[in-house]
């Protein structure tokens, strides 16, 4: 059953029947459509698509999918010179994919538009959230809920009226967030998202095949390792003089017993207000027990640290324990949903979280490749230290990179002087290859500077230096004053970036797409204002992180977007199915892996060299049975 609803043209209802060559014979000649879709459910991969709607800002076709083909619609759907608009493509992309073996192109998504034109400011990004906002209409999305368990009936007057005002509205939405891309000049950065979008689509259909049986036995040794912290925490506790009123208060003992001997108290180690009790026994000024707080004292304190370390295991264990199963969709695979616009730029995904899981390979390696597949796996070596070196010109970081030398140690090299030269030991990888060495003082220094090196990508300051590294303040102050002192080229480019944000209240990432983030607590005459240190502060720290973690995310998305084009362009026998910051993952068929992996690396450095135009940013590529770092 077909549907047509006009705006423009004179019906004897609300609507009147059609045919699929009529809905065909109306869309093949427009330029611009919208489209979206009504679904049984949220799991493509059992859920069926029910309605299709497709049209313009005038006429509109509804098409019941139950009983009526879009086959026709095809050569329509997968042009990439009639642009297609949809609301969250990636949710209707996949089901049409699924159902109707299609796979849209020329995709125009409202929603991920407004994410770009509104970076930052927190905003509804909803259907109904735009339709208030552009067209002051209040869009009534209960009416969705109606299509769930609508089984073999047919749909009322309210649903098809209802499917038809979201491509009307779609259509002009589009038009009105126009003058936003034009006036911030985000024709790039716009087309970038609108591209991967489609990539990330495959992604989440693709998915990746989970070893059940391996993830359980990992599951019971976690499980194991974080009974036995706690059994080890509650000796600790026993044994501890200044816990001694503690034990007191949980255990009734006469006055001859001594408390070193009493084995039967058990802290509720999962209730904060329990652990920040036994803590301030310890430490009494302490108020709370979350993370940053325990890093701060874990390694003054033995009982400290091992509780950090109990609870790095419980999140093993709730995160990525049995719970974890509940993520296997409809095919029993393991099906992410990637946000493709943070502030940043960046990319997070969740249900499951997949970018969090534990980088050591031993939860990675549950995830297999089916028989005859490999997967193959390409990323950026050094990919924000390549950016940071690219905006700030900065001699010695390009010398290093450009000529393979250890940068971490370079760096140290300049930052300790006389006390990085005379701590070498014999043979020192350093001095003589300019290599990454193992002598003890070297490794510790290292480790010091490389700290701030990655650090300079999040907005580090000396109080997270400190908590990172077990030093004082004063010393994390003195640390980092050595560091910009060593490399001025760096500060001045960070001081530019956090001075720019300040001035204007937004940052721009590096060109071609020029992606912006606006600052909501900005205003103007902002540094006039005695009580917004800690404003400026954080509008600082954003602008020096968000370019390169931006430039960072854009190439990467780049690289997914000319990799998803080679594959469909010659039909390979290569999946995209995960990416996690600058690592895409695929898997191949095992008699295509010599040709894929010289493609893979060679798309990814064409990405590069798009921002990082000194060619100096180089990928590697891996193959292995499972997905692993």
């Amino acid at each position: 059953m077909i549907y047509f609803v006009s705006n423009t043209k004179s019906l004897n209802s609300n609507f009147e029947s059609a045919t699929i060559e009529d809905a065909v014979n109306y869309c093949k000649d427009k330029q611009v459509l919208g489209v979206d879709t009504e679904t049984e459910g949220f799991d493509f991969t059992c859920k069926k698509m029910i309605m299709f709607q497709i049209g313009d800002a005038d006429n509109q076709y509804i098409i019941d999918t139950r009983f009526v083909s879009i086959e026709p619609l095809r050569d329509i759907l997968e042009s990439h010179n009639i642009t297609k608009i949809f609301h969250n493509a990636k949710f209707d992309y996949k089901f049409i994919k699924r159902w109707s073996n299609i796979a849209c192109e020329g995709i125009y998504d409202t929603f991920l538009v407004e994410l770009v034109i509104s970076c930052g400011k927190s905003l509804g990004y909803g259907l109904k959230d735009l339709c208030k906002r552009y067209l002051n209409v209040e869009l009534n999305k209960e009416v969705r809920n109606l299509f769930i368990g609508l089984n073999g009936h047919p749909f009322t007057d309210d649903q098809i009226i209802y499917g038809a005002k979201d491509v009307e509205y779609l259509c002009k939405i589009k038009e009105l967030q126009q003058a936003d891309i034009d006036k911030y000049k985000l024709h790039n950065v716009v087309e970038l998202e609108n591209e991967v979008v489609k990539a990330f689509a495959d992604i989440e259909y693709n998915g990746l095949d989970l070893d059940t049986e391996a993830w359980s036995k990992l599951e019971s040794l976690n499980t194991s390792k974080a009974d036995n912290l706690e059994r080890q925490l509650d000796d600790m506790v026993k044994k501890d003089y200044r816990l001694e009123k503690f034990v007191a208060k949980y255990i009734q003992a006469d006055m001859f017993t001594p408390v070193e001997e009493l084995r039967d108290i058990n802290v509720k180690w999962t209730s904060p207000k329990q652990v920040l009790e036994v803590f301030q026994c310890i430490v009494p000024k302490l108020d709370n027990v979350n993370g940053k707080q325990m890093y701060k004292h874990r390694f003054k304190y033995p009982l400290i640290d091992k509780y950090v370390k109990y609870k790095e295991a419980m999140k093993l264990c709730t995160s990525y324990g049995d719970a974890f199963f509940k993520n296997l969709s409809g095919d029993k695979r393991i099906h992410t949903s990637f946000h493709q616009i943070l502030d940043t730029g960046r990319v997070s995904s969740s249900k499951p979280n997949m970018q969090q899981i534990p980088a050591d390979n031993s939860f990675r390696n549950c995830f297999v490749a089916p028989d005859g597949w490999s997967f193959v796996s390409a990323d950026y070596s050094s990919q924000e230290l390549n950016v940071i070196a690219f905006g700030s010109k900065d001699p010695v970081w390009l010398k290093a990179l450009e000529e393979g030398q250890d940068l971490h140690s370079t760096c140290a090299e300049l930052v300790y002087g006389e006390q990085w030269l005379n701590s070498a030991e014999d043979d020192c990888a350093y001095l003589s290859r300019n290599k990454k060495c193992n002598c003890p003082t070297h490794k510790k220094l290292r480790t010091n500077v490389k700290t701030i090196n990655f650090g300079l990508a999040y907005g580090m300051g000396p109080n997270k230096l400190a908590d990172t590294l077990n030093i004082s303040i004063d010393d994390a102050k003195l640390l980092i004053e050595k560091y910009f002192t060593a490399f001025p080229a760096i500060k001045g480019f960070l001081d530019k970036l956090g001075n720019f944000g300040k001035k204007y209240g937004y940052i721009k990432t590096f060109p071609p797409y020029n992606r912006r983030r606006w600052f909501t607590n900005w205003y103007p005459r902002i540094w006039d204002n005695k009580s917004s240190s800690m404003e400026l502060g954080s509008i600082e720290r954003a602008s020096k992180n968000t370019p390169i973690q931006g430039a960072s995310a854009d190439m990467t998305k780049k690289a997914l977007i000319l990799m998803r084009n080679h594959i469909n362009q010659f039909d390979l026998p290569v999946k995209l199915v995960m990416t996690v910051h600058d690592q895409i993952d695929t898997i191949c068929r095992n008699d295509y892996i010599s040709d894929w992996t010289y493609n893979m690396q060679r798309m990814m450095e064409e990405a590069a060299l798009e921002i990082v135009t000194n060619g100096l940013l180089k990928a590697e590529v891996s193959v292995s049975n499972c997905w692993e770092k």
